[in-house]
């Protein structure tokens, strides 16, 4: 795998998506594009709310990605319009550029982006440009949208400065950069953005960042399914909520382990500092924390803590107003969504004779774990869940945040099509409104390749 995002020449001609951002580019500003750059969304297969606890996660790319098209001027203005009538244009002028993060609007994710790399970087003046985006990603599906938006955004403003930053130095970054928005994330979605490699999965570790390749089952088709229920994270506290939660519960197994608590942000660095194994720690979860909610005041006193400390050290901007916490079972879903992560690839990797099935097991636990200990699915996804599986499918989860968007299936190949015609006529078709969306919201995928910048070889 090559260290820096590849850049190429391709005939945009060829694509008609690509000619026509190019015509519309032209159209709007009155001037060629310079160059395009793209960043693809993600499906992850197994390893759900568990990167910003510290664990490896197994997504890949998928084909729908983010575009965005080009120029650049002298005037140190940041002008950003989209392709999609329902996404307003935006301009700001480079060295003032505000993230307001009550108002999670397309524009900002871009911003977010631009503004990593401005600090990274320390690039003051930033070039001037003018960007067209063109996105086939679903909104606020759990395909990653949003964050290869910013993985966007932050290679189309190194590439407008004429800087080099490695795929590693690029996700890094950008995965800190989303939280001007205001959310918590742990980085799985832009390394993927930028370390997919076409044909493979990946591993994604973390400290350091680096990306291992997982060969999925011949025989297995993985088809993505949205339940159209929208849920934007930056918009709602359920995502930092639960990102506080596993803070909290770190907090207490690691003074109840003897370790110094207060430095302790991540449910895998209690692991790692206590060198213990997986199930230990689920036995530790057991041994140590309650199923009951916690109150402010249980945290405060269990921790030695004001409830300003508790405040201002450990709850996030909007999860101040949170009264109890769900400990427990965040904590041992984290613990066993680690373990089943690393069974998935070791099961890739011997391919036994059963591999469809043993890996399709592991597919369902994660989405009963998703769904009744992390509590971040809904009645909808749920019922599609259910459809996947009544229509073949060895294992369906829910994948990215939840609360909504994608289920991803693992169908065996000679199942395919009944597959996809019973999950339309069950799910889709009753529906008036779902059916309208259903040739987007039903797919087979592969793995796609990452992020990239390209011109125009007219």
């Amino acid at each position: 795998m090559t260290s820096h995002p590849p850049k190429f020449k391709l005939s945009v001609c060829g694509s008609e998506r690509l000619q026509r951002l190019k015509e519309t580019f032209q159209k709007k500003y009155g001037e060629p594009a310079l160059f395009y750059a793209c960043a693809p969304g993600r499906v992850n297969l197994i390893g759900e709310h568990i990167d910003y606890c510290g664990y490896a996660v197994l997504p890949m790319a998928i084909e729908q990605t983010i575009l965005a098209a080009v120029s650049l001027n002298n005037t140190q203005t940041i002008h950003l319009a989209n392709t999609n009538e329902r996404y307003q244009d935006f301009q700001v002028s480079s060295d003032s550029i505000v993230i307001d993060r009550d108002n999670p609007q397309w524009y900002y994710y871009f911003l977010c982006g631009v503004k990593g790399i401005q600090e990274r970087l320390g690039l003051s003046p930033l070039a001037g440009m003018r960007c067209l985006v063109d996105g086939n990603i679903p909104a606020s599906s759990g395909l990653s949208s949003s964050s290869a938006l910013v993985c966007c955004a932050g290679l189309v403003t190194m590439e407008a400065n004429h800087k080099a930053l490695s795929k590693v130095e690029l996700a890094e970054v950008c995965a800190k950069c989303e939280r001007y928005i205001g959310t918590e994330g742990g980085g799985m979605d832009q390394s993927i953005s930028f370390l997919a490699e076409e044909g493979t999965a990946k591993l994604i570790e973390f400290n350091p960042l680096r990306a291992t390749d997982v060969k999925l089952p011949e025989g297995a088709v993985f088809v993505i399914s949205n339940c159209c229920v929208e849920m934007n994270k930056a918009a709602s506290s359920h995502f930092n909520i639960r990102v506080v939660e596993c803070r909290i519960a770190a907090k207490l197994l690691a003074k109840a382990g003897g370790l110094e608590w207060r430095r302790v942000q991540r449910l895998g660095a209690v692991q790692e500092e206590l060198g213990l194994g997986l199930e230990e720690m689920l036995e530790r979860v057991e041994e140590l924390l309650h199923p009951e909610s916690y109150s402010r005041e249980e945290v405060c006193t269990a921790l030695g803590i004001t409830p300003q400390e508790l405040s201002q050290d450990i709850l996030s901007a909007n999860t101040h107003q949170v009264s109890h916490f769900k400990l427990y079972q965040r904590a041992r879903h984290v613990y066993g969504e680690a373990a089943r992560v690393r069974r998935f690839k070791s099961v890739c990797d011997a391919s036994p004779v059963d591999v469809l099935p043993q890996l399709g097991q592991l597919m369902n636990q994660s989405h009963q774990s998703c769904r009744d200990l992390y509590e971040c699915s809904c009645t909808q996804l749920d019922q599609l869940v259910n459809i996947c599986l009544e229509a073949g499918a060895l294992g369906s989860r829910l994948t990215g945040a939840g609360w909504g968007g994608c289920a991803v299936s693992m169908v065996p190949a000679e199942k395919i099509n009944s597959f996809l015609q019973t999950v339309r006529e069950k799910y889709y078709l009753p529906d008036p409104r779902l059916a309208a969306l259903e040739k987007q919201s039903l797919f087979v995928t592969k793995p796609g390749g990452g992020a990239a910048i390209f011109t125009d070889d007219m």
